[in-house]
């Protein structure tokens, strides 16, 4: 791994446990071996290296999900690799929106690209729901977007299986669409 990755990586790990604006570059840094030179070079500024982070990290996700639409239930699927997600990594809830609360005042760059990767995602969401009822929905793609985000977040202070409440919530929302639409 280069050391950008490795930064990268490490930075990820400190941020998911501790935070971002609370930890000390040195801490950041650390698990990496570089050193604040080192960061600079790669990512010009602490800031560069959070969004490198929460790019790395929207796009581990959104790979993840890439392929997994392929059966009968896209919907149900998103919800499966995001149960299979937080065995993986854990359920602090969404790293995104944690930057987006810590940068809010901060940073207008990193809570810009927060909104741009939370509307890519809701944009996948649509055309999850769009595959399964065979036409748009937009009101339904919302309801679904906020039981996922939902999900994200009440993992972090309940348990995982809210995630399978949510994934049956959004499978009855899409029934009762497809009822409707017969």
């Amino acid at each position: 791994m280069d050391k950008r990755n490795e930064m990268i990586a490490g930075a990820v790990r400190i941020f998911e446990a501790e935070g971002f604006r609370g930890v000390g570059i040195d801490r950041v840094i650390a698990p990496s071996g570089a050193s604040t030179r080192t960061l600079y070079k790669h990512f010009g500024s602490r800031d560069g290296l959070v969004i490198a982070v929460l790019e790395a990290r929207h796009r581990a996700f959104m790979d993840l999900l890439e392929g997994d639409d392929e059966g009968a239930d896209p919907v149900g699927l998103m919800f499966d690799t995001l149960a299979a997600w937080m065995q993986t990594h854990g359920s602090r809830g969404c790293m995104l929106l944690r930057a987006r609360s810590e940068y809010a005042s901060a940073c207008e760059p990193i809570v810009s690209l927060v909104h741009q990767q939370k509307d890519e995602f809701r944009a996948e969401v649509a055309r999850r729901v769009r595959i399964a009822l065979g036409q748009d929905d937009a009101l339904l793609a919302t309801q679904v977007w906020l039981l996922f985000e939902g999900a994200t977040a009440a993992a972090s202070v309940a348990d995982a299986s809210v995630i399978d409440d949510a994934k049956r919530a959004a499978l009855a929302l899409l029934a009762h669409a497809s009822e409707r639409l017969s």
